[in-house]
């Protein structure tokens, strides 16, 4: 009898230890989870600010906002015009505060986090995001506008030219012929 008891408390010992395996598998894969969805708010906020300081450039005197709250209501214009609908937190810090990218004229010219952890996505990028690649920390993804950004710029000799909105495409070559 004495026996039958100690085989039923190791028996429970290791289902114990089975289970403590377990819940730390899964608070790490929920830890991974959460911080991949925190990556792609990220992503998705940087890339506002970055869409609105682009529209307030282009909508002014090629001038940069002076301050993030420039965003919110742009004291260039006699009305109310509104680039962001709010200024968001940062998602990695959950704060207001966000790092500064400064433009050439003393204005913003872009935001970054300021978390210095090491992200979990290296690679797979959009274009407008492919210098993140090789970011070592959070706060090294800058969301930048500027006018001679990759893509903007003038196009490069012996290139074709896009099709402008409106025109019509060229029409394809005929089919080559079958050898006879």
């Amino acid at each position: 009898m004495m026996r039958s008891r100690g085989f039923t408390y190791m028996t429970v010992l290791f289902i114990v230890a089975v289970i403590t395996a377990g819940l730390a598998l899964v608070g790490e894969v929920w830890e991974t989870a959460a911080k991949r969805e925190k990556e792609t708010e990220l992503l998705f906020v940087g890339n506002q600010y970055r869409k609105a300081i682009t529209r307030y450039y282009l909508a002014g005197k090629n001038q940069y906002p002076r301050t993030l709250e420039d965003l919110l209501k742009d004291p260039r214009q006699p009305g109310t015009v509104r680039y962001l609908r709010r200024l968001y937190p940062d998602p990695l810090t959950g704060k207001a505060e966000w790092g500064i990218v400064k433009a050439p004229d003393g204005g913003i010219a872009g935001v970054s986090s300021l978390s210095d952890q090491k992200p979990l996505k290296s690679a797979n990028f959009r274009q407008r995001d492919a210098g993140f690649e090789a970011a070592q920390t959070y706060a090294d993804w800058k969301f930048i506008y500027s006018p001679t950004a990759p893509g903007q710029g003038a196009p490069t000799p012996g290139a074709t030219p896009a099709a402008s909105p409106g025109s019509t495409p060229a029409a394809p070559p005929p089919p080559a012929k079958p050898a006879s």
